[in-house]
C-alpha cells in the first residue's frame, strides 16, 4: 500500500512533528453537472486530469488516540481505547492536541467527563487525570490532531472548481483508521529527489513545499480520496477530457516525479475488478522504461495520478504492489466523483 510520503508538521505550522499516512476506497457511480461535451444524444462529463503533485495539510475533527501508555492509567481505567476520537473534554469542544492539554491543566485531578467518538458511534468517558513527575496532569494517552504529507491531485473540474486528488483516504499512520476530517488545504508542490522503490521495500517522492499560499481548501477525506476547491486554476493544469471506463489494455498515467514537470507514463491495465470492496478497481503494470528507471515503477506521492485510456480519464494510482514495484492498483473515476459529489455539502 502507498501514499503520501511522511512529513513533519513543523514544516508546515512549527508544531510538534506529526506524520501523514493515506488509504484507500468504497463503492461509487455517479455524473453531476460539469463542463459535458455532446456525444450522440448523451451529455459526456469533462475533467481535467491533472497529475501534479501537491502538499497536503489536514486537521482532524476533535484529537485521536494513537496509543495508550503501558500499565495502569487514567485512560485505560475509563475504558478510552486507542482509534478513539475526543471531541469535547469537560463539555468544551477539542480543536487541537494543545487546547486538550490545556483543559485537563485547567479541570486539575477532578473526574472530567470527556465526549468520545467510536466506530461512528458518541459516547461519555469519565476519567481522572493524574499528575506526573514535573506537576503536568495527564491521562496516559498520545494524540494527534492533523497531519501533512505529499501526493498528486487527479483531476480539475473547470465547471465547478472541485478538485479530487490521491484516489484513497488519509488515515492515521499508528492506528491505520481514516482521520477525522476538520479542514484542509493544499499547497504548491515541487519533486526534489526519489528514493526508487525495490521489491519489499516502498520507494517515495520526496518534495518542498511552497508555504507562501494555499491554492485551495480540503470539503472532505473520504476511503476514495479527498476532495476540495481550488482558489486558482493557473496550477500547470491542461485541457478537459471525457471520463470513460477503463478496459483492459494499454493506458497512460500522468505523473510528476521530477520538479514540476508533468509526463506521461505507458501502463498496462491488466484487470478491471468489478464490484471491488476495497476500491482496487484496477490492477495496473507499468511498462514505460523511463519511469521504471526513475522511480522503479510506482511509488509514494504518485498516489492520485490519473489514468488516461484512449482520451479519457478512466481512474488514479492508489497503491503498489510491494513486492513488485512495476505493478499496482487503481480506482476508478466513477468512485471518486461519486465520493465528491456525496461529501461536497456535508457540514
Amino acid at each position: 500500500m502507498y501514499g503520501p510520503s511522511q512529513i513533519a508538521r513543523r514544516v508546515l505550522q512549527g508544531g510538534t512533528a506529526f506524520l501523514l499516512a493515506l488509504f484507500l476506497c468504497s463503492p461509487a457511480l455517479a455524473m453531476a453537472a460539469g463542463v459535458t461535451a455532446e456525444s450522440g444524444t448523451q451529455d459526456v462529463r469533462m475533467l481535467v486530469p491533472v497529475g501534479h503533485t501537491v502538499g497536503i495539510k489536514l486537521f482532524a475533527r476533535g484529537v485521536v488516540v494513537v496509543k495508550l501508555s503501558d500499565g495502569g492509567t487514567p485512560a485505560k481505567e475509563c475504558g478510552l481505547q486507542t482509534g478513539d476520537v475526543i471531541v469535547k473534554c469537560g463539555g468544551v469542544s477539542v480543536t487541537s492536541t494543545e487546547q486538550f492539554q490545556a483543559l485537563l491543566q485547567k479541570n486539575g485531578d477532578a473526574s472530567t467527563d470527556l465526549q468520545v467518538r467510536r466506530d461512528g458511534d458518541s459516547m461519555t468517558l469519565a476519567v481522572e487525570p493524574e499528575q506526573n513527575d514535573q506537576g503536568v496532569y495527564c491521562i496516559g494517552a498520545w494524540i494527534r490532531d492533523s497531519m501533512a504529507g505529499i501526493g498528486t491531485m487527479t483531476y480539475y473540474d473547470p465547471a465547478t472548481g472541485v478538485f479530487g486528488a490521491l484516489g484513497h483516504g488519509i488515515t492515521d499512520v499508528d492506528t491505520a483508521l481514516l482521520m477525522p476530517f476538520s479542514n484542509g488545504s493544499i499547497l504548491p508542490s515541487t519533486v526534489k529527489a526519489v528514493k526508487k522503490g525495490e521489491a519489499g521495500s516502498a520507494g517515495e517522492l520526496r518534495g518542498d513545499f511552497d508555504l507562501s499560499r494555499d491554492l485551495g481548501d480540503l470539503y472532505a477525506n473520504t476511503d476514495c480520496g479527498i476532495f476540495g476547491t481550488l482558489e486558482t486554476a493557473d496550477y500547470g493544469l491542461g485541457e478537459a477530457v471525457p471520463i470513460g471506463e477503463a478496459k483492459p489494455g494499454a493506458a497512460v498515467i500522468r505523473s510528476n516525479v521530477e520538479g514540476d514537470s508533468v509526463e506521461e507514463y505507458t501502463v498496462e491495465i491488466l484487470k478491471v475488478v468489478s464490484n471491488a470492496a476495497d476500491g482496487r478497481d484496477l490492477v495496473l503494470s507499468v511498462t514505460d522504461p523511463d519511469l521504471i528507471a526513475a522511480t522503479g515503477g510506482i511509488v509514494q506521492g504518485m498516489s492520485g495520478s490519473p489514468i488516461i485510456q484512449n482520451g479519457k480519464l478512466v481512474g488514479a494510482v492508489t497503491h503498489v504492489l510491494l513486492n513488485s514495484p512495476e505493478k499496482g492498483y487503481g480506482i476508478s473515476i466513477q468512485r471518486m466523483l461519486e465520493a465528491a459529489e456525496t461529501t461536497q455539502d456535508r457540514p
